[in-house]
């Protein structure tokens, strides 16, 4: 019986434990900016994605994949994925702007999604994963709403263009797992993105200006 009690409160102790460790891993509000670069902030579906080919252009100094938009403190990835906190899977780019402009960035965010779409994101389904800028400055609406009208005008799509445009908010960094995806796992995440049908969308919309030619 004594030894019972004694693994039963060893459990305890390490359930304890291990929640507050995924808590302290995962829960820090980013700064603003840092080091002299710009931020901007971007819901594009599935965070992995985004994450890695905002780190492709020149100019981009670091990506943040997180969690913005909702008003649940300190949600977690369960959480946003179950869509009950009303969370964006997002990213956070931290930039140069002496290499690239806020609209360079929003011209290759539009080569990373379907902006049509208000339902989610290729195969990732549910608001969590729609589309949505969130701006910083008044510069960058007005930046934003310049680039939606000029694709809306543009006749490349059919459909109009859904993809919101947001004052930006508290933004969550994901948990240390999701950082960097696509690096730390690059035959799950290759095997995921081609099966999400993300890039064969976009090699269609897009042709030769995709971002991956």
């Amino acid at each position: 019986m004594k030894k019972t009690t004694l693994l039963l409160i060893g459990l305890l102790f390490a359930g304890v434990f291990i929640l507050i460790s995924a808590q302290a891993e995962m829960k820090t509000e980013m700064p603003v900016s840092h080091d002299g670069l710009e931020v901007a902030t971007f819901a594009g579906g599935c965070f992995w994605c985004t994450e890695s080919d905002f780190e492709k252009l020149d100019g981009v100094v670091k990506v943040i994949s997180g969690y913005t938009g909702g008003t649940e403190k300190n949600p977690t990835y369960r959480r946003v994925a179950s869509g009950k906190t009303r969370h964006l899977e997002s990213v956070k780019v931290y930039y140069d702007p002496a290499k690239i402009s806020y609209e360079q960035l929003l011209g290759a965010f539009w080569k990373m999604v379907n902006p049509t779409d208000d339902g989610g994101q290729f195969v990732d389904r549910g608001y969590q994963y729609s589309t949505a800028i969130f701006y910083h400055t008044d510069a960058q609406r007005r930046a934003a709403e310049t680039s939606k009208s000029a694709l809306n005008e543009s006749g490349r799509y059919e459909e109009n263009i859904v993809t919101p445009i947001r004052e930006a908010g508290l933004f969550y960094a994901a948990e240390n797992y999701h950082q960097n995806y696509y690096k730390r796992n690059p035959v799950r995440y290759k095997y995921y993105r081609w099966n999400s049908g993300r890039d064969q969308y976009l090699a269609k919309i897009w042709g030769e200006e995709t971002l991956h030619n």
